[in-house]
This record gives structure tokens, C-alpha cells and sequence, in this order.
């Protein structure tokens, strides 16, 4: 028996209907590459302190917990920071944003690039499922570079906690929007009328050995698509700058 024009109306209102989360779900991220993602669990969710880019507890708490360890994309550190957008690709499990991220430390998997704090991983779930999706351990994901945006926060100096006032000074620059990556710090020397190269120490964090007196001024080189300039922080650290304390820069990378 065949079926009639309401019937055949129907099935195809009930087709377009079923295909249409598939067909949504099913569209690429602009400029998306593709990879596997895991997770690593903490008490409270949050990231770690002790992460490879020297963030301490700006990387347990920056973008709400949502952070990752990264192999390839760590590079040498001068990753640290970026964000990116990642999306798990299990249609039933996943969702259409994923998660956005900031990368706070350095970490190798299963073949893996991204390793989500349980917070991030979590929320690439489609609602009611993140403890199906645990279970999976590693899943396929495509990525893609994000600028960074913290309302309310311009870029900031952090001196680090292994500083030692007036000997030795390391410096983290944290908050940093955009999508440039800082990829070397000099400190002017007010004494000789020049800048001087600070040494990457590890992720994010430069030092220097026997800082100028007085306050301190330094120069952040930022690379975005092979293009690199300097941008200057005049007298950004008071005369007794103190290890730990984060100084407002009160500007902000494009």
C-alpha cells in the first residue's frame, strides 16, 4: 500500500526534524584542527598551582578553572596563556560550544594535546551527561586559537615568589588579552641608558639578577602571525616592589 501526500509530509517533517541537532551539531569551527583531549582531576575541580607556565594560584582560578595543560601548543612556554575554544566530537555526548580554555601548564597523554581541568572538560558535555563523558578518559576534539578577554583586568606584572628583593627579580605578566604571544621581556637599566634581555626562566616567568634601584620598567615583545613589536611598561614596579604582588600595567594587548 502506498502512502499518501500527508503521510509522505509528515515522514519528511519527521526526518528534517531528527537530522537537524546532527546537522548543527555536524558544523565545523572556523579555522578548527583536530586532536584528542583528556582531563586531570583536583579536589575542587580548579586547576593546579604547581603548573609547568609558573601561573601559582592565577592558573588555579583564571577563567573560572577552566584551564588545560598542553604538549605541542606549550612551546617552550611562549604558550602560555593563549585560549582557545575546544569541542568534543561525540554528537549524543557533546554540545555545540564546548569549552573555552587558558592554557596554565604542560602535560602529555594517549596521543592527546589538550589536559582539561575536570572543570573544562565537564562542560563540553551536553547537559546531564559529563559523567558519561568522564568515562570515555580521552575523546576526539577539534580546537581553535581564541582571543583571550578578562573584563575588567588590564595586563599586569606579577613578581613571582621566588623573587628576592633588591637581588633578584622574576616577572609573570598575567591577564593578557588578545591573541599575541609575549615571547621575550627586557628590563630597563636606567643607570646605562638600555634595555636588558631577561632570561625565560620556565612557561611565562623571565628574571633578572641584580635589578636596577628604584622602580622598574620593562619592555614585552608580543608575536601575532610572524609580526613581533615591543610594548613598554614605564615604572610598573614601585622603588620596594615585594615578591607575589601582581602591579597593574593599565594597559592592555590587542
Amino acid at each position: 500500500m502506498g502512502l499518501g501526500i500527508k503521510n509522505l509530509q509528515c515522514l519528511f517533517l519527521f526526518v528534517t526534524v531528527l537530522l537537524l541537532p546532527v546537522l548543527s551539531y555536524g558544523e565545523q569551527l572556523e579555522n578548527s584542527l583536530y586532536t584528542r583531549a583528556t582531563f586531570y582531576g583536583s579536589p575542587d575541580c580548579y586547576g593546579t598551582q604547581s603548573g609547568a607556565c609558573g601561573f601559582g594560584d592565577y592558573g588555579r582560578n583564571v577563567n573560572g578553572g577552566k584551564v588545560s595543560g598542553v604538549s605541542r601548543l606549550y612551546r617552550n612556554g611562549t604558550g602560555c596563556g593563549a585560549c582557545y575554544q575546544v569541542r568534543c566530537k561525540i554528537p549524543t555526548h557533546c554540545n555545540e560550544e564546548g569549552t573555552r580554555i587558558v592554557v596554565t601548564d604542560y602535560g602529555e597523554g594517549d596521543r592527546t594535546d589538550f589536559i582539561l581541568s575536570a572543570r573544562a572538560y565537564s562542560e563540553m558535555a551536553t547537559p546531564g551527561l559529563a559523567n558519561q563523558l568522564f568515562a570515555f578518559g580521552v575523546v576526539d576534539v577539534e580546537y581553535r586559537r581564541i582571543p583571550c578577554r578578562y573584563n575588567g583586568y588590564n595586563l599586569m606584572i606579577q613578581v613571582h615568589d621566588k623573587s628576592n628583593f633588591p637581588n633578584y627579580i622574576a616577572i609573570l605578566p598575567i591577564y593578557q588579552s588578545g591573541l599575541s604571544d609575549i615571547t621575550a621581556a627586557q628590563i630597563w637599566q636606567a643607570d646605562c641608558k638600555e634595555w636588558r634581555d631577561m632570561r625565560r626562566v620556565f612557561g611565562g616567568v623571565f628574571d633578572y639578577q641584580n635589578p636596577p634601584k628604584g622602580s622598574l620598567s620593562f619592555r614585552l615583545q608580543t608575536s601575532l602571525n610572524g609580526n613581533t613589536k615591543w610594548l613598554e611598561v614605564s615604572d610598573v614596579l614601585p622603588d620596594e616592589w615585594k615578591a607575589g604582588v601582581a602591579y597593574d600595567t593599565y594597559i592592555q594587548l590587542d
